[in-house]
């Protein structure tokens, strides 16, 4: 599953961005590479997040598809040999948020699920969810475990 796709380019960075999948310099778009692109920054994608979320995610945050447009264009701006500072810094950036998100620095909001059932007995959790400092008592102490 691709996280982004072309037209998700052209809303993000306008329809010049795309000059940089022109194999052929005829002034098409090459949307077969565009698409092997997309397809490995989400793998690269997954490598990072699925540390931390259980994969595939049901819906796709707006931070990830912003990240594998990205990664997509800094790969293929780097494959023709179009790499700019700016692509340059924008993946670096992108790799450095996917590296919190799985070291658990930073935190991936994922949408609501439409499609999960809801309990409508339930009570809402608005707030912080409370701290169990205390539990069962213990079944193994040294009194219990003194003639052992």
């Amino acid at each position: 599953m691709s996280y982004a796709t072309a037209p998700d380019i052209v809303d993000l960075y306008g329809p010049s961005a795309l000059y940089v999948a022109d194999r052929d310099n005829d002034g098409t778009v090459d949307a077969a590479a565009v698409d092997r692109a997309l397809v490995s920054a989400s793998d690269e994608i997954d490598s990072h997040v699925g540390v931390r979320h259980a994969l595939p995610l049901a819906a796709v945050p707006g931070i990830l598809r912003q990240h594998c447009v990205d990664i997509a264009v800094y790969r293929l701006a780097l494959s023709a040999d179009v790499l700019t500072e700016e692509h340059r810094r924008r993946y670096e950036d992108a790799v450095a948020h996917l590296r919190r998100i799985a070291e658990g620095k930073a935190a991936l909001v994922l949408p609501a699920d439409p499609d999960a059932p809801t309990d409508p007995d339930a009570p809402e959790m608005t707030g912080p969810r409370p701290i169990v400092a205390s539990g069962p008592p213990r079944l193994f102490t040294r009194g219990a475990m003194r003639d052992f």
